[in-house]
């Protein structure tokens, strides 16, 4: 892994530095740094309406082949991308979901006529994906998956219910993880479905936190139907097309992550210096120990990046989760600690994200890092089983 930019790299860069700083204006400026995890609810109608216009200059979905819409980029370059538009303040992408997450699947796991129905709307900002994975007795441990869904004629017909489902009251289509083979247990049996939010029978029901955001639902499917082509891999591969999305949710999105966390960091800075707590020894080495581990996710990421043939994550990449999301609710301690006294009052009435600065809104949020997307517990499980070849834990 080589971490220097070569000179087309340097040029690639600073292109997009000069775009971001040309565009990220007017109407958009309002954008700037918002819609990030714990503020996704904010400009959701502006944040699609600037979706769109990344996607008029060809800046969505920029590591996608050309043949499906995207740039073709070079890793080194979809990675400088990220970290620019993170360093920009580029706001939290309304199509995050599917190109991240969905497009890569379809790229990897679907039929031609598949990818040409559902690719093109990720690729121009029209079309928006959530993902139907948790339950509730099924969270971390997506293979206790209770959704089913048996073919009629020629539909699928889903009833179940998906929880922790992120941005689902705002998306057009959801692909959801559920049981087809009547009988079957864990990993066997799933399938991998792609319905459309506004069919009869869903019902989304907003799940309000305690940043007094509701980017979160629960879902809920009473005989859905989907038509039967709108299954990507064959019937009971769902596990396996299902891993292969979180390898890639995995991948260099991560890198813009990282940006972010360096700049709610800055932030906390800056805080400290104006409350005279920057020179406090203590204080010092938190800070300084957050930005070693900050550099430390960097390189990790970028020498991970990589999923193989299978869809599969590299070993060495199944620590990310795991390390990022303590190192972020460390940070959102040391917020509260920068701010002495001052945490334990708002702005307004407690409950209402508006009452919650900036600081507030990151230590409740990440009260959640070491729980969404895989539990810390699962994510050992995971690193000691599938990359240190441990034996599995008893059931």
């Amino acid at each position: 892994m080589d971490s220097g930019d070569s000179a087309e790299d340097r040029a690639f860069r600073t292109e997009i530095r000069d775009w971001m700083s040309s565009n990220l204006t007017g109407e958009f400026a309002q954008l700037r740094s918002r819609g990030g995890p714990g503020d996704e609810h904010s400009f959701v109608p502006e944040r699609m309406e600037w979706e769109r216009h990344l996607a008029a200059s060809g800046w969505t979905c920029v590591g996608w082949p050309t043949r499906y819409g995207g740039r073709g980029l070079s890793l080194s370059q979809e990675v400088i991308f990220h970290e620019e538009y993170a360093r920009a303040g580029g706001p939290g992408r309304a199509g995050l979901v599917g190109e991240g997450l969905l497009g890569p699947t379809l790229i990897h796991f679907a039929t031609e006529e598949q990818k040409a129905r559902f690719l093109p709307g990720i690729v121009s900002g029209t079309e928006y994906w959530c993902q139907g994975y948790s339950e509730p007795n099924a969270g971390s441990d997506l293979a206790n998956v209770r959704t089913t869904a048996r073919l009629d004629g020629d539909e699928w017909v889903i009833s179940g219910q998906k929880v922790w489902t992120s941005l689902a009251q705002w998306s057009d289509w959801c692909f959801v993880v559920c049981r087809t083979e009547p009988g079957s247990e864990r990993h066997r049996g799933l399938s991998y479905l792609l319905i459309r939010m506004d069919s009869p029978g869903i019902e989304v029901r907003p799940i309000h936190q305690i940043t007094g955001t509701a980017e979160f639902n629960e879902v809920f499917f009473d005989e859905a139907r989907t038509p039967a082509d709108h299954i990507v891999g064959a019937p009971g591969d769902g596990w396996k097309v299902a891993m292969g999305t979180l390898a890639f949710e995995r991948g260099v999105l991560t890198l813009g992550q990282q940006m972010a966390f360096e700049r709610e960091l800055n932030g906390i800075i800056a805080h400290a210096r104006v409350r005279g707590v920057s020179a406090d020894p203590v204080m010092r080495q938190r800070i300084a120990a957050l930005c070693i581990r900050l550099r430390i996710m960097r390189l990790n990421a970028l020498r991970t990046l990589s999923v193989d043939e299978h869809a599969e994550l590299v070993p060495e990449a199944m620590i990310g989760k795991l390390y990022w999301a303590n190192l972020h609710q460390d940070m959102g301690e040391l917020a509260m600690d920068v701010l002495g006294a001052d945490a334990l009052v708002t702005a307004g009435d407690y409950g209402t994200h508006e009452a919650l600065g900036e600081e507030h809104r990151l230590f409740f949020f990440t009260r959640s890092d070491t729980i969404y997307g895989g539990s810390d517990q699962i994510q050992r499980n995971v690193i000691g089983e599938r990359a240190l070849g441990l034996p599995k834990e008893p059931r």
